[in-house]
């Protein structure tokens, strides 16, 4: 498995989601994220590379099996809303390409059958953008 970046921030808020989800009876919703976070490296939000992809990132990222490629943005479970492509980071995309860099290629499973995508770019990192308060 490659190594996955986090920033301190992210790191600390979705640590605090996965305690939630635990204590509201939906640990199985924060299974997966609570993986990526054990594996995770941690870097302060200024060292975060521009080509990893962060919370609130946009993301583009090429179905391995069609060559089609889908945009969508990394958020927080209240910020989730399907019909803008902002996908919650509790949803096995979200949390497969969490911490991925450019040239990527993640796998996750669906009730069709394994899903295979390469991060194709990185159409706005907060970090990168100066927006470091998100």
């Amino acid at each position: 498995m490659n190594t996955i970046y986090l920033t301190e921030k992210d790191y600390e808020r979705l640590h605090s989601l996965v305690q939630l989800q635990r204590q509201n009876g939906s640990a199985a919703a924060a299974e997966g994220l609570c993986k990526e976070l054990k594996r995770a490296k941690v870097v302060a939000s200024e060292e975060v590379p521009a080509d990893v992809i962060t919370m609130n990132s946009v993301v583009q990222l090429k179905d391995l099996k069609s060559g089609n490629l889908m945009e969508i943005t990394v958020v927080y479970p209240k910020d989730a809303d399907l019909t803008s492509r902002k996908i919650s980071v509790l949803a096995p995309v979200a949390t497969a390409i969490l911490g991925c860099k450019v040239g990527d290629e993640v796998e996750w499973p669906a009730p069709q059958g394994m899903l295979s995508y390469k991060v194709e770019s990185i159409v706005y990192q907060p970090e990168a953008a100066g927006d470091l308060y998100l």
